[in-house]
This record gives C-alpha cells, structure tokens and sequence, in this order.
C-alpha cells in the first residue's frame, strides 16, 4: 500500500442569506469533494428557516464529514470568520464563499499547491468572477462555465507554477495554518467584510514573506465577484498606502495573460462534450 498523503484542509463555508445560492454551492461541494472531507458550515444567524431545512437535509445523506453551527445572534462577518479560523488554530483551512461553485478536483489541487512550496501562504483558485484571478478575462465577471466537468479536466491539464497574485480573492482561498499564527488574526475592528479583511491578511503575510498566488489547476465558480463594505476602502488605503497602484499595476501588466491562454487552449484542446444521455 500507498502512503498517504497529507490531509485535505478543512472546508470553512459562512452561511449567507440566499437559500438558492446554498443549494447549488452544496450540490457542487458535494459532487466535486472527495468522501469523508471535514466541512463546518457556520451560521451567523443569517440563513431563514428554509435555508436551515435545506442544510439538515443536506447533512443527512452527504457523503462529506459535515457539521453546522449556528449563532443565536449574528456577530458580524469578519468576527464570525476570525471565530471560525480560531478554532482551526494550525490547521490548514480552505474558507469558501456561501454563493461559490467549487468544480471537481477543486480540494485536492488547493492541497497540492499548499504542499508544493512551504512559503505558500494562500492559494486562490481560478474563477469566472475572480477579479486578479478571473478567466477568461481579467478583472471581469462571466458566466459560470456550462461543464464543470469539461472546465476541470483542462484546469487539471494545467502546468502549475502557482503565480503571484497581489492578494487572495474571496471565492474561495486556502490559508496555510501556520502562515495565519504567524500573521495574527484578522482585523475585527477596521473592516467590515472578509472581502477587504483578506486583503488586508494577505498584505500582511507577504510583509512576512509568505506568498499569495494562484492555483492554476483547480476552479470554482461563483455568480458575481465580492466586494467591500462601506470605508472598507479607506481603511485599506489607510493602512496600505501602496494597496491600490499594486493592484493597478497588476490589472495594467496582466502577468496572467498567457496562463490565461494556455487555460483557454487547455479546454478548447478537450473537444465537444459527449452525449451524455446516449453514451453515459
């Protein structure tokens, strides 16, 4: 036999208030995951009695190590994720937004890029509303992919040299246990969503030296991109004089322009879907 390899990180998903969005996110963690999976859906008093029916039925007949939580009463979004990422002290977690899509092999690629170079930080996977790490385009929000199946394949047929982004995106990022001890928890105080919370964990794992980049060989879709609350902005432009002309620069160089190519050659490359009906 084998060894093993190491474990997959814990699935952190924060409940959110739309009950379709939690639908089709379970159905395609539970379809694209591998068995036995740790997952803690937590709730911050946001979902409303269907969105709880649909979790308890979900957690009856998923095939994921699945557990939920709910707070009597909210504590506010980055409190209830810094909560969360407390209770994973050192364990390497992948935080995943309630509207996301994750695409088969999604985990595992995460968790390989996590062990290819211990100066990884966070991985961010591509995303059709990704902002730095969109595709087909950057910084513009597209159409979830029409075969998840088919968009996975040509990630996975990805070379991975893991880029550097100029922060981890909130679709979907994986956070080295490690890395967050190192950088401390994040900002309860001067921000209001985990959209520019990350940022702002982000730029300090890299004042450490730690690396944030891009997964090239995984994908999770989502229907529209994050963004921040009211003075999120200032507060990053605050702390971070130089946040924005980094960010424009990156948007301006387009460093990702032929992973991006390469993307769209890889699944071009794969050729029509079959029949599924007739063949499958």
């Amino acid at each position: 036999m084998s060894p093993a390899g190491p474990p997959l990180p814990v699935v952190l998903l924060p409940v959110g208030v739309d009950d379709d969005a939690l639908d089709a996110c379970l159905g395609a963690l539970e379809a694209g995951t591998p068995a036995g999976t740790q997952v803690w859906l937590a709730d911050d008093a946001q979902a409303g009695p269907r969105g709880v029916a649909l979790i308890q039925r979900w957690l009856t007949r998923t095939r994921l190590k699945a557990d939920y939580t709910r707070r009597p009463q909210p504590l506010g979004e980055v409190a209830h994720l810094d909560e969360m990422l407390a209770a994973c002290d050192g364990l390497d977690v992948v935080v995943l937004a309630p509207d996301a899509q994750p695409l088969p092999g999604w985990l595992n690629q995460l968790s390989a890029c996590l062990a290819n170079d211990a100066a990884i930080a966070s991985v961010t996977p591509w995303c059709n509303a990704g902002e730095a790490a969109a595709w087909p385009r950057l910084g513009e929000v597209s159409a979830p992919p029409g075969d998840p199946q088919r968009m996975a394949q040509a990630c996975a047929a990805m070379a991975a040299t893991y880029p550097e982004l100029p922060a981890a995106v909130s679709h979907a990022v994986a956070l080295r246990g490690r890395a967050r001890a190192k950088a401390g928890g994040l900002d309860l105080h001067s921000y209001r969503t985990w959209y520019a919370a990350l940022i702002d964990l982000s730029l300090r794992l890299a004042g450490l030296g730690w690396r944030n980049v891009l997964c090239e060989t995984a994908f999770v879709a989502r229907g529209g991109e994050g963004g921040p609350g009211e003075g999120d902005l200032d507060a990053l432009a605050a702390r971070w004089p130089a946040w924005n002309a980094r960010l424009a620069q990156f948007l301006m160089n387009d460093p990702l322009h032929d992973a991006r190519e390469r993307l769209a050659d890889c699944h071009a490359q794969l050729g029509p879907e079959p029949q599924r009906e007739l063949f499958g």
